[in-house]
């Protein structure tokens, strides 16, 4: 697309999907990025990416940028206080006069239980715990601006995110994969290319709406953590009940809600086909990638 400048709050690890897929369909794309980490910063801008430390607080460089900004795309974690994007820079996205597309990456989190059933966007929302009422205050808050400023907005809900150097593989590699058992609770997850992927083509198209990304096959994370082992030759590790699994509270809020959430509204919105439609395909793709290296 002619012209495209994405700046991109927040350029973690699904922020950098996005813009190598940007950079895929659109190779004359202007792209930055912010991050709240000063060697990060460099990495960054190491790959070509114009990178701003943001804190919260914007300087005149990255108001520049919000000011030429034709696609936003919102990859921050929400806190107690607010969305930080919003909350240091909705007054400046607010005059961006080229400003033609919001993309914002929530969270499949955000729905109830299912009781392990299908669902999709229809399915109500729920703040079971405080992290994502902060998220739910954050796709309104998002969409409240979108709509002030007339433009489109897709919120992304993002299931479990795994890629390169992130995925079961490299927590049996470390030593902290475990295989939690928690009768009948599966999820979903999502290879960080198929996000890139979708966000490219959703800004291309500028897409407007919820839509979950997310594979084609929830499945319980014990039996994700034995195909990973499977693969690399190792003994999976001993399974542990969930009710006596000395887990952390946030560890332990991901099995709160049991679902299995569908994917056919972005699949049919931008005709798209997952290249990593389960962990199976992209486990594999993982390791054949570290092969030819």
């Amino acid at each position: 697309m002619a012209g495209m400048n994405v700046l991109v709050f927040g350029a973690g690890f699904s922020g950098r999907a996005a813009i190598a897929a940007i950079w895929r369909h659109y190779p004359d794309a202007t792209v930055a990025g912010t991050t709240r980490d000063v060697e990060k910063a460099a990495a960054l801008e190491a790959s070509g990416i114009e990178t701003h430390v943001f804190d919260g607080n914007v300087d005149t460089a990255l108001a520049a940028a919000i000011g030429r900004a034709t696609h936003i795309l919102a990859s921050i974690a929400p806190g107690a206080s607010g969305d930080p994007a919003l909350e240091g820079a909705a007054h400046l996205i607010e005059k961006a006069q080229r400003l033609s597309w919001i993309g914002y990456y929530s969270t499949i989190g955000v729905y109830g239980d299912a009781g392990g059933e299908w669902i999709d966007e229809t399915f109500p929302v729920e703040a079971h715990n405080p992290r994502i009422g902060w998220r739910l205050a954050a796709e309104s808050a998002w969409a409240e601006l979108a709509a002030r400023l007339g433009i489109p907005l897709a919120i992304l809900r993002l299931g479990g995110i795994y890629g390169p150097g992130r995925s079961g593989l490299d927590k049996l590699r470390n030593g902290t994969a475990r295989r939690i058992v928690k009768p009948g609770q599966v999820f979903n997850r999502i290879h960080s290319e198929d996000i890139g992927e979708i966000t490219a083509l959703a800004a291309g198209k500028k897409l407007s709406g919820i839509f979950n990304i997310v594979d084609d096959e929830p499945a319980p994370p014990q039996v994700v953590i034995a195909y990973a082992a499977g693969l690399l030759g190792l003994e999976p590790p001993p399974e542990v009940d969930f009710e006596t699994a000395d887990l952390p509270p946030l560890a332990r809020s991901f099995y709160e809600n049991n679902r299995k959430v569908r994917n056919e509204r972005i699949k049919d919105a931008l005709g798209y086909t997952l290249r990593y439609p389960s962990y199976r395909e992209g486990f594999g793709a993982i390791l054949a990638d570290e092969h030819r290296r």
